[in-house]
């Protein structure tokens, strides 16, 4: 399969999450340290490689925007760009503006690279907010290196 110009390697499937995989994508989300609310696996999307889920990522609805979260690559895995290509899928997959969190510039970067760009806590919309303000809240007091991205589209 590919996406913009990226492949999948020799024997990885992009498809959607089924309820068998559930158990896989939360040691996936939990084992990244990831935020482990609203893990439906019915809003995922999974890399499987040899018969093995190494891939996750999902698009979380909200009533003014979708939320591209919960995106993990198995370590093993790491470096053959599966987060690159589910990435743009997600991207693609999206019918709402499209919003994430992440923690620090290198992620924030990573994802630069697809049309994400920094914005501030109070350009979210009021869905997010909700979600988001632990996060704020965290990144004000304890200095958590929290970055809110908007996607725009190129």
């Amino acid at each position: 399969m590919k996406t913009n110009n990226l492949f999948l390697p020799s024997g990885c499937v992009l498809r959607r999450a089924k309820s068998a995989d559930s158990w896989q994508i939360k040691l996936l989300v939990f084992s990244a340290k990831l935020d482990p609310t609203q893990l439906r696996w019915e809003q995922f999307w999974v890399i499987e490689c040899d018969k093995n889920l190494v891939a996750c990522g999902q698009l979380r609805n909200f009533s003014e925007a979708q939320e591209l979260g919960s995106l993990v690559v198995t370590p093993a895995w790491r470096g053959r760009g599966l987060a690159s290509f589910l990435t743009q899928y997600l991207i693609h997959t999206a019918t709402q503006p499209l919003y994430l969190e992440c923690l620090g510039q290198r992620l924030a970067h990573f994802y630069s690279q697809f049309g994400f760009v920094p914005i501030s806590f109070e350009e979210l919309p009021r869905s997010l907010k909700n979600k988001f303000g632990l996060s704020e809240l965290a990144k004000k007091l304890i200095r958590v290196p929290v970055v809110f991205m908007q996607y725009q589209e190129r």
